[in-house]
């Protein structure tokens, strides 16, 4: 069976660039893409298939680590690797902290992009090498280790959840989209109160929040 990647991307240009890299290192894979994480999520539960998701952590619906970290739960045998023109090495290493297999920047050339997807593909991780020393030199903080081990316990309807309650929903709102009992978002919430440690909605959505990044390009 041929590799099936999902290039999870808005920017056209850019989605080019790694379907020419794609045909550079894996010529039989078969390329699908998306522009949004809405788009991406419902490849990701029509096809079953796809082995590898390269993922812009500030497309459209995606707000920085939220998407990985909700693929990671949903679909744990789908590798990720991340895209961005974020190089920030404090960023990269909270990316492989919550499971990315690798991080390409959109500063990369065509070579660089074939030898980093090549190189995922062989089960190991890539960091671009003129940022490797400094990602090698940021320490992941107790702090963002806890939280990538608190978000990775949740189930996937539990984080689904936990996104509603960050974004302000109500139960009854929450229950009536996710077509469930009130009461049942109550179980899930006590769960994700409990696996996060925290006592309160609040600081469950502070929690969600800090997988938030702010985009680069928002500043200029």
């Amino acid at each position: 069976m041929s590799t099936r990647v999902l290039i999870a991307d808005d920017h056209p240009l850019f989605r080019a660039a790694m379907v020419q890299a794609l045909s550079d290192c894996l010529p039989e894979a078969e390329v699908l893409q998306a522009r949004d994480l809405p788009e991406t999520w419902k490849v990701l539960e029509k096809d079953e298939t796809i082995d590898l998701v390269l993922l812009d952590l500030h497309m459209p619906g995606n707000q920085g680590l939220t998407g990985l970290a909700a693929i990671r739960l949903n679909f744990p045998a789908v590798a990720v690797v991340v895209v961005s023109a974020n190089e920030d090495p404090n960023v990269i290493r909270r990316a492989l902290d919550h499971g990315a297999a690798g991080f390409i920047p959109k500063s990369s050339g065509l070579d660089e992009m074939t030898e980093a997807i090549a190189t995922v593909m062989d089960c190991q991780e890539w960091i671009p090498p003129h940022l490797a020393r400094a990602v090698a030199d940021t320490e992941s903080t107790d702090e963002d280790l806890e939280l990538s081990r608190r978000i990775a316990s949740l189930t996937p309807q539990q984080f689904r959840v936990l996104a509603m309650v960050a974004d302000g929903r109500l139960n009854k709102q929450i229950a009536d989209e996710l077509d469930i009992q009130e009461r049942t978002v109550k179980a899930h919430m006590s769960e994700i109160f409990h696996k996060l440690e925290v006592r309160n909605r609040t600081q469950a959505g502070v929690a969600f929040r800090r997988l938030e990044l702010i985009d680069p390009a928002s500043r200029i």
